[in-house]
């Protein structure tokens, strides 16, 4: 009832008229989402659009994914070095190995990774796909360290994981972080 209640209202914020079988198909296919989500993605569908379509929602339902731009900005690098480590997601990896034929073309490595990206993204949204957090060594030693320690900040991967990759590396103190899946 209180999905009903906030698609309703986000609907009458935005003065749209919205037919009873209309807002029960709605609520119908957002009902599978987690509610906190889903009421993140109203909140920015009442702030950042004039109409509203079910499209619109789900779009701006956090998946967790990084989005178009901060994935390619992950990756960008690997192009020119892939002796660089990364830790990326299943749909991340999918893209890049698509723009990597285009290396010598940054425009169209970049068009293609988006396009890619896009698609997987898409995908993963429709399964309810939370993103898979995979780490990519590279074979320069030095690189990697700032790659697991900055997935270990944005919570992409557990301290205890990178620290079994890096025996070197220490947990901060006092940090405790959620524990995460790891597929290897």
């Amino acid at each position: 009832m209180e999905l009903a209640k906030a698609v309703a209202a986000t609907f009458a914020v935005v003065g749209q008229e919205m037919p009873d079988i209309g807002l029960a198909t709605i609520v119908g296919e957002l009902q599978d989402y987690p509610l906190g989500d889903v009421l993140t993605a109203l909140a920015r569908c009442r702030k950042e659009l004039r109409k509203i379509t079910l499209a619109d929602i789900i779009d701006r339902i956090p998946s967790g994914h990084p989005g178009i731009e901060e994935a390619w900005a992950m990756i960008a690098g690997l192009l020119s070095d892939e002796d660089r480590s990364v830790v990326w997601t299943d749909e991340m990896a999918e893209a890049f190995g698509v723009a990597r034929h285009l290396a010598h073309d940054k425009v169209a490595a970049r068009l293609a990774f988006k396009e890619t990206y896009s698609k997987a993204l898409a995908e993963a949204r429709d399964q309810k796909r939370s993103p898979k957090w995979r780490v990519s060594l590279g074979h320069d030693p030095h690189g990697r360290q700032g790659a697991l320690e900055e997935a270990v900040r944005l919570g992409r991967i557990p301290a205890e994981h990178a620290q079994k990759l890096l025996p070197n590396y220490s947990i901060p103190e006092g940090v405790t972080l959620p524990k995460l899946r790891i597929i290897a």
